[in-house]
């Protein structure tokens, strides 16, 4: 763990690192390869507490942001004043935007072709002289061995130091934990930023996203996807963090 952290809360057995966006930048920039990052909302805590291989994934990874802002109102509730939101597109663009300005080389790992299309050309509108070297947009199924051996190779030998996967909740961060050992790089699971950079969703109003419902936005936006997601994980969260309070 860098020594730039500050701390770390565990929420019902699953740990979310307390930091500053200058701090996980800095830790990007620390680790060479083989690592991973999640970027942490109350719908990966829930599925972390139901499965413990997931939670185990989550907490194997060499850092896990806190991407939701209910996190960081319990991360200050439990004591530690100074915790901030960073959310994983937060983190993202800032080493695009660090890619653009040194050339270190980034890539993409995930979504569909016209999708990431329109990702890297609004993110190199925004950001010149952005170094991307590898854009894999794979197949909506279980790879087999050969496909995935495949993948793994061509991301290898683009030379990629920066690996951005955006295969959502949980796909991605088990894909990542499962890839670590194999793949040359850093990798961040950034889940809808993908979307939301290349123009496919809408971003929350500023005033929602300060008040903490981003996630009602979202679902009147996606009723039918999201709907169990936020009605039923939201309130467990709650009940299990009002206990967990009390105890402390």
């Amino acid at each position: 763990m860098s020594e730039n952290l500050i701390n770390a809360e565990d929420f019902f057995g699953m740990r979310v690192d307390v930091l500053s966006l200058r701090d996980a930048v800095a830790f990007v920039e620390e680790k060479k390869a083989g690592a991973y990052i999640c970027a942490a909302n109350v719908h990966m805590c829930m599925e972390a507490y139901d499965d413990p291989s997931f939670r185990g994934v989550v907490n194997g990874a060499d850092l896990v942001v806190p991407d939701g802002r209910p996190l960081v109102w319990a991360q200050r509730l439990l004591g530690n004043r100074g915790a901030q939101q960073l959310r994983g597109m937060d983190l993202m663009l800032a080493l695009c935007e660090q890619s653009a300005r040194d050339g270190t080389p980034i890539g993409f790992y995930g979504a569909s072709p016209g999708l990431l299309e329109n990702l890297i050309d609004n993110l190199q509108q925004r950001y010149s002289g952005l170094n991307v070297v590898c854009c894999i947009a794979p197949p909506f199924r279980e790879l087999t061995p050969n496909e995935d051996a495949q993948y793994v190779e061509q991301i290898n030998s683009s030379g990629v130091r920066i690996l951005f996967v955006g295969l959502g909740c949980p796909k991605q961060e088990r894909w990542m934990a499962a890839h670590k050992e194999s793949l040359h790089c850093v990798m961040l699971g950034v889940g809808a930023a993908f979307d939301f950079i290349a123009g496919n969703k809408r971003h929350a109003p500023a005033w929602m996203q300060k008040v903490g419902l981003e996630w009602l936005f979202r679902l009147c936006a996606e009723p039918r996807r999201l709907w169990r997601r936020y009605l039923l994980l939201n309130p467990r969260f709650i009940w299990h963090f009002a206990w967990q309070l009390m105890k402390k």
